[in-house]
């Protein structure tokens, strides 16, 4: 029987957490571009489905939490680097398995990023702002679609794997 060459763990960490420092790179870079170039609360329409609108949210999806005295902040944080940890021990353990790590790497990145906002600014920086007529979907970051462009890329990859055992 052959023996297979595994590379360190520390080489094969490095693309996911690559992936996960340019999500946060991107995610930073464009709300430090948001907040000099966009008025807080004021929507610049640039189709007619999609603005820019710049906001602060104090809660986590959707607002969750927003108005709460303030301890939100410091769970949503600790929440935050749980998950990264958490990612960091799975992309050791999984590290050949490409489309779950890209998946968890993702997901990381825009976890941090948001983080970084929490720390920084004691709230998130969201900018994104779909609609349909009047009805407006809650404003989001990259870090945001990040995080669900992750969750998205893990449940593909989990039906990838429950359909290859059949």
């Amino acid at each position: 029987m052959a023996k297979t060459r595994s590379l360190p763990a520390s080489s094969t960490l490095a693309p996911w957490l690559g992936i996960a420092l340019i999500v946060i790179l991107f995610d930073q870079l464009t709300k430090i571009a948001v907040m000099k170039v966009f008025a807080y609360g004021t929507p610049y329409a640039l189709t007619p489905f999609f603005n820019m609108l710049l906001v602060f949210n104090r809660g986590a999806a959707f607002s969750f939490l927003a108005a709460a005295g303030g301890w939100q902040r410091w769970a949503f944080t600790a929440l935050g680097v749980a998950a990264a940890l958490v990612i960091v021990f799975l992309l050791k353990r999984h590290s050949g398995q490409r489309l779950f790590c890209t998946a968890l790497a993702l997901i990381m990145g825009g976890a941090l990023g948001n983080v970084i906002d929490r720390l920084a600014h004691s709230y998130v920086i969201d900018f994104l702002d779909f609609h349909v007529g009047r009805w407006h979907w809650p404003a989001f970051n990259l870090a945001d679609s990040a995080i669900v462009v992750g969750a998205i890329l893990l449940v593909l990859d989990e039906l990838r794997r429950v359909g290859g055992s059949r």
